[in-house]
């Protein structure tokens, strides 16, 4: 038992990883590739779906040529972990696409959901799923390409389309089943969050054909053998997870009360809530967090952000203020505040609490004096405002305060954000050394599986490691609330301002399809 290895592949925006870690929750290797995003209109985020394969399989394939081949030898299961909600349809019995990836991010669809909204449907939506009526969810996004793709729609119709989240697409070229977890299937708009199952009519009352739909399995369950000729081949699949429940698992967040934030492409607030379905009013999520084997399950609250990495690149790639990513906490440090300056990241919409698919970001308070450093340090700043919010709202549904907020994903590395989350929430913010949860919560689950380890707690005292720190508030009560008051008034200003263009939201680009 103690020389296992546990495979991970961690889907995510903007890359795929894969990574080892062995009994004791370190890890062993881990490599990476990147994923390109395309933006055909404003509003709208594509992926190539071979691209998104293509990206993993040259992340496995670099991790298994980088290992020993006592440590392959080693590797007794392979646990995946995705970005949620993005959108992948094909045909049965081939490995081609029919359309683009439509990204979680995507907000193309606000009109079919607006519609749906006018039709009285949200509050059984509401109910059944846990969730909200927004183009966020995938099954607005099955329904358009419906709509505006011929060959989409020809599959349908002959009973041979396929539909997944991206977990789904790597589970079909992995092994070739065509499949999902509870977690993956409760970000879709189409499961029934309390019988755990596909809700059949809902799909059908939507436009959504049943018989497109995986077969629905626990996150800890048997999906197959990676096949032969792929890297790793021969490793049983035995867990799959959303990439923010992953995380969730990966910062021991295993009592109901307990969460964590992840920073990457956006920012999401999840909170465990135990075998208790907490709903909320005021704009969070309910949803799965994992299922046992025998489909037990832990349910959890989330806030979700859409946009907080994709603010840093901002930064990056569209202003140039900096060349790489890790650069903004010392572009951020370099002046003592922002002076005044706000940035609401706002560039794809707005999730959690407003549900605005016609946010814009605001960048505002800008006077002579502002330069990059400002610029730096308001973004960092806008984020932790964000995500404050969230555990403002996420306390509210619980009725108790969060005792601390673990922290991870690429963007918290930034000392500056994990420090300005501290004061805009007044809670002790904590960041591990290793800040890959979500890789490291999904390894976790399919060594449970695997009879390889004892239980979700086995790796709880990584918290602690070496290296791992904790960030403290620094501010009053009153400078907190003055902030919190000032954030409130710049979102306002943010929403509802997109206006579509009738003629370019028109435009149909396959450009994703095979």
């Amino acid at each position: 038992m103690g020389s296992a290895l546990f495979l991970s592949i961690d889907q995510g925006t903007t890359s795929s990883r894969a990574a080892l870690y062995d009994h004791q929750g370190q890890q062993v290797a881990c490599c990476g590739a990147p994923l390109e995003c395309h933006y055909p209109a404003d509003g709208w985020v594509e992926q190539h779906p071979e691209a998104i394969w293509q990206s993993q399989l040259a992340a496995l394939q670099q991790l298994e040529q980088a290992i020993s081949p006592e440590q392959r030898r080693a590797v007794v299961a392979c646990g995946i972990a995705n970005q949620r909600e993005t959108t992948v349809l094909w045909r049965r019995g081939t490995q081609e696409s029919l359309a683009p990836a439509i990204v979680w991010q995507d907000g193309r669809t606000a009109a079919l959901c607006a519609a749906w909204k006018q039709q009285g449907l949200e509050a059984t939506i509401r109910q059944r799923t846990g969730l909200l009526v927004d183009p966020y969810f995938s099954a607005s996004k099955i329904v358009w390409l419906l709509r505006e793709l011929p060959a989409a729609a020809a599959a349908a119709a002959a009973g041979e389309l396929c539909f997944g989240t991206v977990d789904s697409w790597l589970l079909w070229r992995l092994c070739g089943r065509h499949a999902t977890d509870c977690s993956n299937a409760s970000r879709t708009l189409l499961m029934d969050l309390e019988q755990l199952r596909w809700d059949l009519e809902l799909a059908s009352n939507l436009g959504v054909p049943p018989d497109a739909l995986p077969e629905l399995l626990p996150s800890q369950a048997a999906f197959g053998t990676i096949a032969a000729g792929l890297p790793f081949a021969g490793v049983p699949i035995t867990a799959v997870l959303g990439d923010q429940q992953a995380a969730t698992l990966g910062q021991s967040c295993l009592t109901s009360g307990e969460g964590k934030c992840t920073y990457g492409t956006g920012a999401f607030l999840v909170i465990n809530t135990g075998a208790t379905i907490q709903r909320s009013d005021a704009g969070l999520l309910s949803t799965v967090g994992w299922t046992d084997a025998a489909g037990r399950p832990t349910y959890c609250l989330e806030g979700s952000l859409f946009n907080a990495g994709t603010a840093i690149q901002w930064l990056r790639d569209g202003l140039q203020l900096i060349e790489r990513s890790d650069q903004v906490n010392a572009l951020a440090a370099s002046c003592s505040s922002s002076g005044g300056v706000m940035l609401v990241p706002a560039f794809t919409g707005w999730g959690t609490p407003h549900w605005d698919p016609a946010a814009r970001g605001l960048l505002i308070g800008l006077s002579r004096d502002t330069g990059p450093a400002q610029l730096a340090r308001a973004t960092l700043e806008g984020i932790a405002l964000a995500v404050a919010t969230l555990v403002e709202l996420a306390e509210e549904a619980l009725g108790e305060p969060l005792q601390e907020l673990a922290a991870d994903g690429g963007a918290a590395a930034a000392d500056l954000l994990l420090q300005a989350q501290a004061d805009a929430t007044g809670l002790p913010v904590r960041r591990r050394a290793d800040l890959e949860s979500t890789a490291r919560g999904v390894a976790l689950l399919a060594g449970v599986q695997a009879g390889e380890l004892e239980g979700l707690g086995a790796w709880s005292d990584l918290a602690e490691a070496p290296g791992a720190r904790r960030f403290e508030p620094a501010i009053s009560p009153e400078q907190r609330q003055h902030r919190q008051q000032r954030w409130r008034s710049a979102v306002e200003r943010s929403l509802h301002w997109h206006e579509p263009d009738l003629q370019q939201a028109q435009v149909v680009t396959p450009s994703g399809a095979a």
